[in-house]
């Protein structure tokens, strides 16, 4: 695999880049198109909202390679775009019940199926 990327021009000189904001667009956009426009819980808010805010940045993700089921993928990519990141919000859920668990000091359940510690039959030493 090539180390150099490789990014896809619009078709539409107009539109940004994925991911990326029109800015000039954004600056003319007017107040009262932004009321217009927001989902109702942003109606009224307090004008000390923002007073305590704090930027929070994602944690850094760790590429692996991971073999999964067929089945199991097949599901999380009908869903859409962005597939990767819901199976890892899936575990990320699965490790805050597993932690809260262990801090109420009860048993972990016996994983389902399969007894022999994650290894191959055959295979020796760890996973």
């Amino acid at each position: 695999m090539s180390a150099r990327r490789t990014t896809r021009q619009s078709a539409d000189p107009e539109s940004p880049a994925r991911g990326q904001a029109d800015l000039a667009r954004l600056r003319r956009v007017t107040d009262r198109e932004i009321a217009r426009t927001s989902p109702p819980e942003l109606a009224n808010l307090p004008a000390a909202f923002w007073d305590e805010a704090v930027v929070v940045h994602p944690p850094a993700k760790q590429p692996i390679s991971l073999r999964v089921d067929r089945d199991v993928l097949e599901y999380f990519k009908a869903q859409g775009p962005r597939y990767q990141s819901r199976m890892n919000a899936v575990l990320r859920s699965y490790v805050a019940a597993m932690r809260a668990r262990d801090a109420r000091g009860a048993e972990r359940p016996e994983p389902d199926g399969d007894r022999s510690g994650g290894r191959r039959p055959g295979r020796r030493g760890p996973v």
